[in-house]
């Protein structure tokens, strides 16, 4: 079974075990999904069945939109509510200064990711360094917020949406609301992906995957039969003829070529199209 679709991750479950229930659901073993959720936070997640797997890459998944609840006062090494110490009970804020807070994030921010995240130092991943109380350091990320906004302030709990590049890390967003509002600390009480792309979460509906890739079409001209055997393809050949990805429809098919330099070469070939 090849299938393309949103699921809608629970919170409280980490994606790979949410896989595993979908798995079970469709009777498949072969199933992938694309950008991890953490545990506590829930919401769209591009899951493939068969070979649509191998799609990931070329499908049209930025910018994500997500809806947050930042915990003004809760102290805790994720910055979200897995691992919280300590709650330090905080005044009140005037509601402007929170919502002038979270809209100061909008355009392009520089800043260190959370220590507990699945960037790699020499090949390990940063959350199990810092489990292991090692030091460490993570490069500076870059991000670009391009829309943000405050939903709702009922102290000590703000809920704002963001829509943000790839890469991005909403629990940095939180702990840089803090900053502004120089408050010690922050995390997020809930997080859900409302989106990532052109993907939302439509009851697990089939989606269309010739719509949903991000690179564009372009039509072989000459005999079908050479990409059905795999064969050695000219750039004459093609309408577009200009270097780049694209995909090609061959019906009950698509193959994905990309053209470099006046020369042609497969990146995926024959996708079977359900």
């Amino acid at each position: 079974m090849n299938r393309l679709f949103v699921a809608n991750k629970p919170t409280g479950m980490s994606s790979n075990r949410f896989l595993s229930r979908i798995k079970r659901k469709y009777g498949i073993k072969k199933a992938g999904y694309s950008g991890t959720l953490d545990p506590f936070a829930k919401g769209v997640l591009i899951v493939a069945l068969g070979n649509y797997t191998r799609l990931f890459r070329f499908l049209n998944k930025t910018p994500k939109s997500y809806r947050a609840t930042l915990w003004l006062g809760a102290d805790s090494d994720t910055l979200d509510i897995e691992a919280v110490k300590q709650i330090d009970a905080l005044p009140e804020i005037d509601e402007q200064s929170v919502r002038d807070a979270v809209v100061s994030l909008q355009g392009e921010l520089s800043y260190h990711p959370p220590i507990f995240s699945a960037k790699r130092i020499n090949g390990r991943r940063a959350y199990d360094l810092a489990r292991e109380g090692k030091e460490f350091k993570l490069n500076i990320i870059h991000s670009t917020i391009h829309s943000i906004k405050m939903l709702h302030y009922c102290h000590p709990f703000v809920t704002f949406e963001a829509t943000v590049s790839e890469g991005t890390y909403i629990r940095s967003l939180g702990r840089l609301i803090c900053d502004h509002l120089d408050i010690r600390y922050g995390a997020l009480s809930a997080l859900e992906r409302l989106s990532e792309g052109q993907f939302r979460y439509n009851n697990e509906n089939a989606l269309d995957v010739r719509s949903s890739l991000n690179i564009p079409r372009n039509t072989y001209l000459g005999d079908q039969e050479n990409i059905f055997y795999g064969k050695k393809l000219r750039v004459d050949d093609f309408e577009t003829k200009v270097d780049g990805q694209y995909w090609i429809d061959n019906t009950l098919t698509i193959s994905i070529i990309e053209i470099f330099e006046d020369q042609v070469k497969y990146v995926l070939n024959k996708v079977e199209i359900c």
